[in-house]
């Protein structure tokens, strides 16, 4: 038997732990859009996971007050957020995580690992990807 090259051992390895991901469900599509993880980080930064609107829009730099409309729709149809409104004068609205989106930052925690470990990797491949003739 032969030796395994840096190659087949990294392939052997990846298969080992590949990644499968639930089949299509708009989940994925959420998670990966600009804003909806910077609304959940900021909820989950917030005393009781829950925000104004208003201090969600302040908050997060560059969003609109429409993608911040539909971003919180978003997670409220998908049981992640839970909206409470306030007949006051001027009304009141507020944004909580629930249950679900609190588990779910345990998912975000492991991709916050991963950037940690490898952020300094990432930004040597963007240098060099930069300085390349392209």
């Amino acid at each position: 038997m032969g030796k395994i090259s840096m190659t087949e051992g990294r392939e052997d390895e990846a298969r080992r732990h590949l990644f499968r991901p639930y089949p299509s469900n708009g989940l994925c599509a959420r998670l990966g859009d600009k804003w909806t993880v910077q609304v959940v980080w900021h909820l989950s930064l917030a005393n009781g996971f829950r925000l104004r609107f208003s201090a969600l829009k302040s908050e997060i730099d560059g969003i609109t007050q429409r993608m911040l409309t539909l971003t919180l729709r978003g997670l409220e149809r998908d049981g992640l957020v839970v909206r409470h409104y306030f007949p006051d004068i001027p009304p009141r609205v507020e944004y909580e995580l629930t249950d679900m989106g609190i588990g779910m930052l345990r998912a975000l925690e492991g991709i916050n690992f991963w950037i940690r470990d490898n952020m300094s990797r990432v930004e040597e491949s963007r240098r060099a990807y930069d300085a390349s003739a392209r």
